[in-house]
């Protein structure tokens, strides 16, 4: 018997909780009934949902803007429409009431619109490490043409060694025989003048 009464209730456990699944997917289509995503320009997407009340909720996010993450639209059925941006960088949001139709506009158009600043000490730090980067490439090239440079000197300085080594050798042998023979002759005219 108590096998019985524990599987009536898990049954009706069972069937208490699809009740309540369905209710909440019921009540979660009818805010968000009609969901559409299309491509949109300055590498962006728009995400388009109308709720049942009619108010119409359009979101835009930017994948590489480095000012504004994303813009979203809201119109509801009297006509009202707010259009509020998110900074990338802080996240911060702002309404933008200059921009005339924030869902083609660019990402830098919306993001003057809310007023969020270039921080320019980011572009200035960039910019430093370019040309840090860039002196030292040339540092690097400078060291390789010395190395360069200074392997031809030592080269040829080895080689300017050697000829003057082997000139020396050759004079050196040259004077040798000239000594030899000047010897020979003084030898033979010794002999000759002593008899």
């Amino acid at each position: 018997m108590t096998k019985k009464i524990c599987l009536l209730t898990i049954l009706l456990l069972a069937t208490v909780g699809l009740a309540c699944s369905t209710s909440n997917e019921a009540a979660s289509d009818n805010q968000n009934p009609t969901q559409t995503t299309s491509p949109a320009p300055d590498n962006s997407e728009v995400t388009t949902s109308v709720a049942t009340d009619g108010t119409r909720t359009e979101t835009r996010v930017f994948r590489d803007n480095p000012r504004v993450s994303k813009v979203v639209v809201t119109t509801r059925p009297d006509g009202t429409r707010t259009v509020r941006a998110t900074s990338r960088e802080s996240g911060e949001e702002k309404d933008v009431n200059s921009v005339e139709n924030a869902l083609e506009a660019t990402g830098d158009a919306i993001a003057d619109g809310a007023g969020f600043v270039v921080d320019k000490s980011k572009d200035a730090i960039g910019e430093a490490a370019d040309k840090t980067e860039d002196v030292g490439d040339k540092a690097k090239s400078i060291g390789e043409k010395t190395v360069d440079v200074s392997k031809d000197v030592g080269e040829k300085t080895v080689e300017g060694a050697k000829t003057v080594g082997e000139k020396s050798a050759e004079g050196a042998k040259k004077v040798g025989s000239k000594t030899v023979e000047g010897a020979k002759k003084a030898g033979s005219a010794v002999k000759k003048v002593i008899p």
